[in-house]
C-alpha cells in the first residue's frame, strides 16, 4: 500500500473505529496524518514498530491539546506562534485541528489574519516544511505532473493564489503561499473538511516585489511577474490541469490582484467549481454584517446609502451583492445602483471617467449627479465631499490604506445619521481604515461596527462594546462544505446570497441591539453548519446539485463533517 493509497483509506475510513496503516516504526511517526505520538497505545506501539520511539507514558489527545497550549503559550511573539502551529500541523494533524478548536478564538488571527501577513512577508525566512503545490512558470509544461504529485488522490478542495495581492500587503511572491495554507486550515477547523482532502497551490508566474528578488533566501522563481498572453496562457494550462485531475473539486481564487481577480473569475466559474472569496467571499460575509447591522436601525437595507473606500475587486463585489439585497427587497435595480458610492484612487467613480475597470463601469455614478461636488477645478471627488453631498448612512472601507475615515469625516457622518454603520475592513490590522476605538468616541457609541481584522472590546462611559469581526471565515467555510455536500457542479451567486443571509441570522444583535453584530470566533463551527445547509438548499433549488433528496440535505452536510480525534490503528496488509 503506497502513500496516497493510505491516505484514501483514512479519508473513507473516517468513521470506522479502526483503521489500517502500511507504516510502521519513525516512517508512521513522520506522516502528520496518521501520526498520534505520545497517545499510541501499548498494544499499538509493539504492532506498529513503535516500542522504544516514544517514550513509556500513553497519553490522551485531551493532554496532548494541554501540553501544546503550553508550549504555544511559551512563544513570545505572535510570528513564532504562528510557526509554532505550522510546524505542529506538520507533525501530528489530529493534534492540530483538535487544538486549535478548542481556542478558535484565540487561535485564527494567529494561523491566519492579522499574522498570517506577517508571515507572507517572512515565508521564504520561516518555512519549515513545504506545504501544497508551487507551480513556477518554468514548469507550465509540466502541470499535469505536478499535480499527480499532490499527497491525496481524494482533492476536494484546492485555494490557489499568485501571490500579487496579498491582503492588504501588495505582491509577496511565493511568499503568498501562506494565504492557502491558512484558509485551508481554516475549512478543516470551521467547516469540518476532511484535511487530507485539501491542497493549498501557489501559482509562480514572478514578483514585481524588488524586496523579495533581491532577498537571497528568496525561494520563489526569481524573475519579474509575467503578464498578458503569457500569463492568461498559464493559467488557463492550470485550469486544464486542474479539470483533468480533479473534475469534481471546489478551487478558490484567493489575493489575486484587481485587473486578475474579476476576469478569471468570469472565464472559468462555468469551467469548473469555483469562486472567488476576496469578491465574493468578503461580499457575502459584509452583507450578512450589514443585514445585521440595518436591522437594529430599523431601516431595510434599500433605504440606505452606501459609501464604500475602495472600488476594487472586493469593493465592487460587495457593492454587487449588496445591490441584489435591495432588488429582493423590491428596490429596482437602477434605483440600488444610484445608492452607491464607489470612491478609489482616482476619486469617486463616474461614468466621465476613462480608466474604469469592466467591473466598475456599474457602479459608477453619472457625471452629471456629482459635477458640483468638487473642492476644486481639477480636484477628484474624495470621502468628505461625498459625506457632504451624499449624506452616505453605511461606510465601508476595503482600500488597504490606515487611517483615511478620519475624525472630520466620522463625526459629520454623525450628524446627519443617528447610528452610522462603519465598516473598516482592511487587513491587517495596521491597514484598518479606523479602529474601533476612535469611531466609537467620535459617534458617542452610536456606530454600528465590523472590522476586518480582530479588535479588543472597547470601553466608552459604562458599557462595554464588543466588535464584531467581519471575517471571510465566516462564510467560505461553510460554503465549501454545503457545496462538497450535494456534489454542487458550479457555485452560483444565489448560494452566495443564501450564505449571507443565513450569517444574518445568526447574528446576536438581531436578538439583543447591544450585542455584536455577528457571532464569536468560537463558534464559528457552529455557523458553517448553518451556512452549508442554506448554500446545499439553493444548490438543490438551483439544479446545480449532485445529489436531490432535499429532505436529507442536514443529515449530508453532518456527514461531511470531519471530527480529530484518534483511533485505533493497525498494521495493514500492503
Amino acid at each position: 500500500m503506497d502513500v496516497k493509497t493510505a491516505i484514501s483509506a483514512t479519508i473513507e475510513a473516517d468513521e470506522k473505529d479502526v483503521l489500517e496503516v502500511p507504516f510502521t516504526g519513525q516512517l508512521l511517526l513522520e506522516r502528520a496524518m496518521f501520526n498520534k505520538g505520545t497517545a499510541f497505545t501499548h498494544h499499538e506501539r509493539r504492532e506498529l514498530g513503535l516500542l522504544g520511539l516514544l517514550p513509556p507514558h500513553t497519553e490522551t489527545l485531551e493532554e496532548q491539546v494541554t501540553r501544546a497550549y503550553e508550549a504555544y503559550q511559551d512563544k513570545s511573539t505572535d510570528l513564532e506562534r504562528h510557526i509554532y502551529l505550522r510546524q505542529l500541523q506538520d507533525s501530528n494533524a489530529t493534534l492540530f485541528y483538535r487544538f486549535l478548536l478548542d481556542h478558535l478564538a484565540e487561535l485564527m488571527p494567529i494561523i491566519y489574519t492579522p499574522t498570517v501577513g506577517r508571515a507572507c512577508e517572512r515565508y521564504s525566512h520561516i518555512i519549515r516544511r513545504p506545504r501544497g503545490l508551487f507551480i513556477a512558470y518554468p514548469e507550465r509544461d509540466e502541470i499535469d505532473v505536478i499535480l499527480e504529485n499532490a499527497s491525496s488522490p481524494q482533492v476536494e478542495v484546492i485555494v490557489v493564489t499568485d501571490g500579487e495581492r496579498i491582503l492588504g500587503l501588495g505582491d509577496q511572491g511565493a511568499g503568498g503561499m501562506g494565504i492557502p495554507i491558512g484558509k485551508l486550515s481554516i475549512y478543516t477547523a470551521c467547516g469540518g473538511i476532511h484535511p487530507a482532502t485539501t491542497l493549498p497551490i501557489l501559482l509562480d508566474p514572478g514578483t514585481n516585489n524588488r524586496e523579495r528578488l533581491e532577498d537571497p533566501l528568496y525561494i520563489g522563481w526569481r524573475h519579474e511577474r509575467v503578464t498578458g498572453a503569457e500569463y492568461d496562457a498559464f493559467v488557463d494550462a492550470f485550469v486544464q490541469a486542474v479539470k483533468r485531475q480533479f473534475p469534481a473539486v471546489l478551487l478558490q481564487w484567493e489575493d489575486f490582484a484587481r485587473h486578475n481577480a474579476h476576469r478569471l473569475l468570469d472565464r472559468y466559474r462555468d469551467q469548473l467549481c469555483s469562486f472567488n472569496d476576496d469578491i465574493q467571499g468578503t461580499a457575502a460575509v459584509t452583507a450578512g454584517a450589514l443585514l445585521a447591522a440595518v436591522a437594529v436601525t430599523g431601516r431595510p437595507l434599500r433605504e440606505h446609502s452606501i459609501a464604500i473606500l475602495g472600488a476594487g475587486s472586493a469593493g465592487s463585489g460587495i457593492a454587487e451583492q449588496l445591490v441584489a439585497v435591495m432588488v429582493e427587497e423590491g428596490l429596482p435595480e437602477r434605483d440600488a445602483r444610484a445608492r452607491f458610492f464607489m470612491i478609489d484612487r482616482q476619486g469617486l467613480l463616474h461614468d466621465a471617467m476613462g480608466d474604469l475597470q469592466p467591473f466598475q463601469r456599474d457602479l459608477a455614478q453619472p457625471r452629471e449627479r456629482v459635477a458640483g461636488w468638487r473642492r476644486g477645478e481639477g480636484q477628484p471627488i474624495e470621502l468628505p465631499d461625498v459625506i457632504e453631498h451624499a449624506h452616505p448612512t453605511i461606510l465601508i472601507g476595503v482600500s488597504g490604506q490606515p487611517g483615511t475615515f478620519t475624525e472630520k469625516a466620522i463625526r459629520a457622518m454623525a450628524g446627519y445619521c443617528e447610528r452610522p454603520i462603519v465598516f473598516p475592513l482592511s487587513n491587517p490590522t495596521s491597514r484598518a481604515e479606523a479602529t474601533p476605538a476612535d469611531l466609537i468616541a467620535w459617534t458617542d457609541g452610536r456606530a454600528l461596527i465590523a472590522t476586518g481584522s480582530p479588535f479588543d472590546d472597547v470601553m466608552h462611559g459604562n458599557r462595554r462594546y464588543s466588535i464584531a469581526q467581519c471575517n471571510n471565515s465566516y462564510v467560505f467555510p461553510g460554503v465549501g462544505l454545503g457545496v462538497r455536500a450535494v456534489a454542487a457542479r458550479r457555485v452560483s451567486d444565489g448560494m452566495f446570497m443564501a450564505a449571507a443571509r443565513a450569517l444574518a441570522d445568526t447574528s446576536p444583535a438581531r436578538r439583543d441591539p447591544t450585542g455584536a453584530l455577528l457571532p464569536p470566533l468560537a463558534d464559528a463551527r457552529r455557523v458553517a453548519r448553518s451556512i452549508a445547509v442554506a448554500v446545499a438548499e439553493a444548490a438543490l433549488r438551483e439544479g446545480l446539485a449532485g445529489l436531490d433528496d432535499g429532505d436529507t440535505v442536514a443529515a449530508w452536510v453532518d456527514a461531511k463533517v470531519w471530527h480529530p480525534r484518534y483511533r485505533t490503528m493497525r498494521r495493514g496488509l500492503g
